[in-house]
Order: structure tokens, then C-alpha cells, then sequence
């Protein structure tokens, strides 16, 4: 079976889809047209990426293809339409980097209260200002409040209980383990946005959650309050969020996706929202710990296996 790799992927990972007998072709740099020339000319049957979009052209032009793996827990990047129209299935990888992105976000829950980046900035620029810098609410006592309480969501819930903040969380279930192990409460969403001194989203992408938070919800914040956003383009809308800070009413927020984010070969990112002086930004990172692209790496051969052995595919989403 021939697979073809178009994006960064763990050596170990290539080497045990080999040892299972798999052809690889591995090309992180594929994208675009190019990957859509490799589809039509490798006659792959399976596809594997992480940032990588997969659009309809690219599907439409495989010649062989019969399964799209993303080694990562989202696939808004790929045509699932598409692929279903063309009979080819898409699998992902959920829960296998949940614990790089909770720790993300609460990394940046402790740089916005602290002001890691700003402190950092001025001491390399000369700047010695520590009665500005002292100012923080501090942890303790504060309210997280968690919109989308699954996997990520209950480790983020964990890590902030171990520094003794109050939790509050909005989700379509209600999640006994948090409300009996962390004292959690389940709220409606304005009230979370309202009481929160902190809030950190981790929903899904995609149609029903595009700009669940928006200018309405913003202005529901305390002026005093910061958002945190690890969860996928388009569920904040960043526009909105650059006015609010600037307008003065939210103290700051922490982004590590963006609704339009660069394509895998990109160099540059000019976001307005980037610019502003409170908004700490980073690369779509959240997942990208070693620990996390190894299980990842481990739960694709996982799938490509038992797609290879048996023709299930495991975690389908179509």
C-alpha cells in the first residue's frame, strides 16, 4: 500500500509504516498545486498531513486515494465533502495532543496575567520598569472559565486547580468528573463571560461555532479579564478582539490560532490582531511537543494498519 506524507511527520512513524509494509513517499513540502500534481501522479492510497490543506481539486485529482489521515485532532483543512462525494474516507486523531495544548493554554493564562512577553521585551530593549510590572491580579482565587469542556478543556481544568483558581465552564453535556473532582460549575455562556477573570475557549471549529465569540460576548467581559484561544480559527473573531483592546475593555488575550493562518510554505503573518500591544500570538503550536507528535504519530500508523490489514478505518469522521 502506498502512502504519501505531505507534511512533517516523525521519523518513527515513517519507519514503522515501512515495517508494516507500507510504500512512503514522504514531501512535507507539498501544498497546493504540487500536492495535487503528487496525488494525480504517485496514486497513492492514502494521504497523510497535519497543516497541509486538502482541498476538493486535490481530492478530484487522486488517482488511487481512499483515505486522508490528518495526524492531528481537527480536519477542518480537508473537503470532507469532497472526499465523501469520491467514496474516499477521512480518520483523525483525536485526544493523542490534548495534554500539549491544555498546558499551552495555561502558559499563556500565567504570561497575560504576569506580562511575560512585555517584561521580556523591554529588559532585552534596555527598559528597567519594575513598578509597571508588578501589577497582576494573580491566580489563586480567580475564575477560569472553560467554553467546550472535553478532553482539553477538563486538562486545562486540572492544571488550573492546582493553582487554586475557581472554575467555570459551558458545554452542551455536563461533566460530573469536574463538578465533583474540581468543584466546577456549569453555567450558560453569558454568565461565564460575565464572571470569568480568564477565558479560555476550546471548542470545535466550523459552522456552528464561526464567531462564537464576537463583539457581543467581548462586551459581556470584565474590563479586567483576558481570553485565551487555542482552539481553531474562526471560533473568535479577531477583529472583535482587537477593538475590545483597544477600546480598553479586556486586558488582554492570548492566541495560537488564527482564522486565516498562513499556508505550510508561508513566511509571513500580518493579522492586525497581532499587532496590538496586549495580544500575545503563536504559531499554531499547540500541539507540537515531541510527546504529542509521537503519540500522534503512533495513533496514524495505528490507523494506517488496520485500514491496511482489515479495510476499517478507525476514527472516520465521514
Amino acid at each position: 500500500m502506498k502512502v504519501l506524507i505531505a507534511d512533517k511527520f516523525e521519523s518513527q512513524g515513517i519507519e514503522q509504516l515501512k515495517a508494516a509494509g507500507c510504500e512512503v513517499i514522504s514531501n512535507p513540502e507539498l501544498a497546493g498545486d504540487t500536492l495535487v500534481a503528487a496525488l494525480k501522479d504517485t496514486a497513492c492510497q492514502i494521504l497523510i498531513v497535519r497543516s497541509t490543506k486538502v482541498p476538493a481539486e486535490a481530492i478530484q485529482a487522486a488517482t488511487g486515494l481512499k483515505l486522508v489521515i490528518r495526524a492531528g485532532a481537527g480536519y477542518d483543512t480537508i473537503d470532507v465533502k469532497a472526499a465523501s462525494a469520491k467514496g474516499v474516507k477521512v480518520a483523525n486523531c483525536p485526544g493523542m495532543n490534548s495534554t500539549a495544548v491544555a498546558e499551552l493554554a495555561m502558559g499563556m493564562i500565567v504570561a497575560l496575567d504576569r506580562r511575560i512577553v512585555h517584561n521580556t521585551v523591554d529588559l532585552r530593549n534596555g527598559v528597567w520598569n519594575k513598578k509597571e510590572y508588578s501589577k497582576a491580579l494573580g491566580l489563586k482565587g480567580r475564575t477560569l472559565g472553560i467554553i467546550g469542556l472535553g478532553k482539553i478543556g477538563m486538562l486545562l481544568a486540572e492544571r488550573a486547580g492546582a493553582f487554586e483558581m475557581n472554575l467555570l465552564y459551558t458545554d452542551v453535556v455536563a461533566n460530573s468528573a469536574a463538578e465533583q473532582k474540581l468543584a466546577a460549575r456549569k453555567v450558560d455562556l453569558d454568565t461565564l463571560l460575565k464572571e470569568s477573570d480568564f477565558v479560555s475557549v476550546h471548542t470545535p471549529g466550523g459552522e456552528g461555532t464561526k464567531h462564537l465569540i464576537g463583539s457581543a460576548q467581548l462586551a459581556l467581559m470584565k474590563p479586567t479579564a483576558c481570553l485565551i484561544h487555542c482552539a481553531r480559527g474562526g471560533v473568535v473573531d479577531e477583529n472583535a478582539v482587537a477593538q475590545a483592546i483597544q477600546a480598553g475593555k479586556l486586558r488582554g488575550a492570548a492566541l495560537d490560532v488564527f482564522e486565516q493562518e498562513p499556508g505550510a510554505n508561508d513566511k509571513e503573518f500580518h493579522d492586525a490582531v497581532i499587532r496590538c500591544d496586549r495580544v500575545y500570538g503563536t504559531h499554531h503550536i499547540g500541539a507540537s511537543t515531541d510527546q504529542a507528535q509521537l503519540a500522534v504519530a503512533e495513533e496514524t500508523v495505528r490507523i494506517v494498519q488496520t485500514f491496511k490489514n482489515s479495510g476499517n478505518v478507525l476514527n472516520c469522521v465521514n
